[in-house]
């Protein structure tokens, strides 16, 4: 089944989500900001998309700017920054079974559906 990680204020996660409904597949919503993936889950996620976690971050972001920019993290504190900050995650991510990608630009989830 297909899953996105989606947050309803974000308009390319919208546009993510528009894609997917135009689809016509089923697919399941998780609101990450409200059900904060697992450290494992996380994990999982980098490992389709084939990215390090740093790769992941919304690097606009005031906490990340504050806390975080231009300290030198570990896969492990950029996890753990993501579970108290869910924010920082870059949205929206798309999985269809073994594959993943972020929707930025959302035109990338065509190539996963």
């Amino acid at each position: 089944m297909i899953k996105i990680y989606h947050n309803p204020r974000c308009g390319k996660s919208r546009e993510g989500l528009a894609i997917l409904e135009a689809s016509g597949k089923e697919f399941k919503v998780i609101k990450y900001l409200d059900d904060i993936p697992s450290k494992r889950e996380l994990q999982e996620i980098l490992a389709l998309l084939k990215i390090p976690a740093l790769n992941l971050v919304r690097k606009n972001e005031a906490i990340w700017k504050e806390n975080y920019k231009g300290k030198t993290l570990s896969e492990d504190d950029i996890l753990n920054a993501f579970l108290a900050y869910p924010k920082l995650i870059e949205r929206p991510i798309v999985i269809n079974n073994n594959k993943a990608v972020i929707g930025r630009p959302p035109e990338n989830i065509n190539s996963i559906i």
